[in-house]
């Protein structure tokens, strides 16, 4: 629309107007005009090199079928998925829109890369499962014909997870289901885990859960590098801007208890252009809301939770940014190359980085000591008071370490439960979600992105079901409780 009106603005007039002389007045420096002039018209002569006058390259498509808000990792695998699951090439027309296209502060490059399977809840393990095969198999997946392979650097060393005379009980259901689910992950007494890993303190540790396989860490820069690049080869379009409105239609309908409820549908999306007043429409078909710490902000957008409280119409979305403190330090003395992401009771956990004797690890705060998301600074007050102390007392050589550098990035934290938000909404039917996940995100993603784009496509869900995960449940007050966020 937009694109279009500029051409036929710019296509007409401004040429004549430019050759143009008024009687009795002074002639143009032709000396300065001419050669601009005629590189104007050879621009619009067959053959010529096409040189708008206004550049419409930046701009989104005036339509598209799917608009995905948010081009981290979630999106950009929601994204893949809708490309690699089509019935035909090319069928799909995909759009995503990322506000922040240097990804400074986006979740994905700030995270600590772990991926694990030691979760209580059997969707959560599954996902991770699926996950860990597909980033085995990187290659397979997002290989781009002529370009270099992937190197996700994956670092299989495992999650040791340590758990009080209080939590070993939780921790042995929470095995049960893991191991159920086929994820090879085995208890340890304390004895165990001294022999094992002896530079442990093993005091106040009951029990603990190792990871045997699928489990570690790895680079999260090369998979959002690897899968932008190859949905950009699949034909998915990208645009720099903010979706800032949403248009949509109403309709009323009536359940089959009598009840009045209004179904609304996006057919418009409004992007406003990064450094910019304009915005572009984009008609679509179909809004992925995979915005992150900020998909609660775009929910708002669509209306969603502006209707009367304890009605299905003003149940919020209720994921929000929380900001989290990573810290890396190096201990000359410290725990060797196998070294596992260690999670300990306290909330502290860490894990080796590089070949240095360097570390990284953090803690997540309580609700009191919540900081203010409102920026990316770093609280080193917080390692010294909160997260040093537990770390000393867990591993002696702690004692002596030094820290090297800090960042602090986003959790998109849903605080009605600590777990994900998958499918559409019940009233703005076209508006599906993929956020919320609260720190697993990123080693979820692969399914994730799968399963999204699966009810887009199908309907249901075909490979993992996560209908426990649907919006409904915030309005119903069903907390699906995930007994293991780091």
């Amino acid at each position: 629309m937009l694109r279009r009106a500029l051409r036929l603005r710019w296509g007409r007039g401004p040429l004549g107007r430019g050759l143009s002389t008024h009687k009795g007045g002074s002639t143009l420096d032709w000396a300065g005009k001419v050669p601009e002039i005629k590189k104007k018209i050879q621009s619009f002569l067959p053959g010529g090199a096409w040189n708008p006058l206004y550049d419409t390259s930046h701009l989104p498509p005036e339509r598209t079928d799917v608009v995905i808000v948010g081009g981290g990792v979630l999106g950009l695998s929601v994204a893949y998925w809708l490309k690699r699951l089509e019935k035909q090439q090319g069928a799909i027309q995909v759009l995503v829109v990322e506000r922040d296209h240097t990804y400074s502060r986006a979740s994905t490059g700030l995270s600590v890369g772990g991926i694990r399977q030691q979760f209580s809840l059997p969707e959560n393990v599954q996902l991770s499962l699926f996950s860990v095969d597909f980033l085995r198999n990187i290659n397979d997946y997002l290989g781009v014909v002529d370009d270099p392979p992937l190197d996700l650097q994956f670092n299989p060393s495992g999650y040791l997870l340590l758990a009080s005379e209080k939590g070993a009980a939780i921790m042995e259901n929470n095995v049960k289901v893991q191991r159920q689910e086929g994820a090879k992950v085995c208890l340890m007494s304390p004895e165990q885990l001294q022999n094992k890993f002896p530079w442990i303190n093993t005091e106040g540790v009951a029990l603990a859960s190792y990871g045997l396989e699928g489990e570690g860490w790895f680079d999260p820069w090369c998979l959002l590098q690897g899968l932008r690049r190859k949905v950009q080869s699949m034909g998915v379009l990208f645009c720099h801007g903010e979706v800032t409105r949403f248009v949509s239609s109403s309709n009323r309908m009536e359940t089959t208890s009598g009840e009045e409820v209004t179904l609304k549908r996006i057919h418009e999306v409004h992007v406003k252009m990064d450094h910019s007043l304009e915005y572009q429409p984009v008609e679509c078909a179909i809004v992925i809301n995979a915005a992150g710490a900020w998909s609660g902000q775009i929910a708002e957008l669509a209306g969603i939770g502006k209707g009367p409280p304890g009605t299905l119409r003003g149940t919020k979305l209720p994921v929000e940014p929380r900001k989290r403190y990573v810290y890396v330090w190096h201990c000359s003395q410290g725990p060797g190359l196998g070294t596992p992401l260690v999670a300990d009771s306290s909330g502290a956990y860490f894990r080796r980085e590089g070949l240095g004797n360097n570390y990284l690890g953090g803690c997540s705060p309580t609700e009191e000591e919540e900081p203010d998301p409102g920026n990316l600074e770093v609280d080193h007050d917080f390692f010294q008071g909160k997260v040093w102390p537990h770390l000393a007392q867990r591993v002696p050589a702690f004692e002596n370490l030094k820290v090297r550098s800090a960042w602090a990035g986003y959790y998109d934290y849903n605080t009605f439960d600590q777990n994900g938000v998958v499918g559409p909404h019940p009233l703005v039917v076209n508006m599906y979600f993929a956020t919320g996940f609260s720190g697993h995100g990123l080693q979820q993603a692969p399914a994730v992105g799968r399963a999204v784009a699966e009810l887009v496509l199908e309907g249901h869900f075909q490979t993992i079901n996560l209908s426990s995960f649907f919006f409904s449940r915030f309005y119903l007050g069903e907390k699906v409780t995930e007994h293991n966020i780091l």
